[in-house]
């Protein structure tokens, strides 16, 4: 990779590797699984930087690429089973803290799972991506309108879902 590619590939990175990494770690919900994916996904982009031609911005591109390397990592974990989870030797106490500190938050994330899975992708987006609804619209191959509706919709099914005390939307 020539010099100039290889500094534009340095910034990018600098500037979009914890949006992405906060992206796929909401999709797959596993640290190191982010990890490896969000590591993959600018392997990627180097190989390909120079395919892209900015008519996106990066961390929509980024993105784009982030997301069919998480739909990747599925179908392999479909094939040959759950990854093992991770063995870390946690204090009770620890353990007890933890669970409490994110009883709220799986909560919503185990709401957010009955959500169609597009709808899901976009609350995902907007919430823990930090994308705009146009570059929504851009990495889901629609407008800026559908990403903006469809947002709202999952908004709203989320807001029923607490108020009614539902497990499941």
């Amino acid at each position: 990779m020539d010099e100039p590619k290889q500094r534009q590939l340095e910034v990018m990175y600098e500037r979009e590797a914890k949006n992405v990494y906060k992206y796929l770690y909401h999709l797959c919900q596993n640290k190191e699984i982010a990890e490896d994916l969000t590591a993959e996904t600018f392997l990627k982009a180097a190989k390909s930087l120079s395919r892209f031609r900015g008519e996106c911005k990066e961390s929509v591109w980024l993105c784009q690429i982030a997301k069919h390397l998480w739909f990747r990592e599925l179908k392999r974990q479909k094939k040959t089973g759950p990854l093992p989870e991770n063995m870390e030797m946690i204090s009770e106490q620890d353990v007890e803290v933890q669970v409490m500190a994110s009883l709220g938050r799986l909560e919503w994330f185990q709401k957010m799972q009955g959500l169609e899975p597009v709808t899901r992708e976009v609350m995902y987006l907007r919430l823990y991506g930090d994308l705009t609804f146009r570059e929504i619209g851009e990495v889901m191959g629609r407008t800026e309108t559908w990403a903006r509706v469809t947002f709202y919709r999952g908004k709203q099914k989320m807001k029923g879902a607490y108020q009614n005390g539902k497990d499941s939307l």
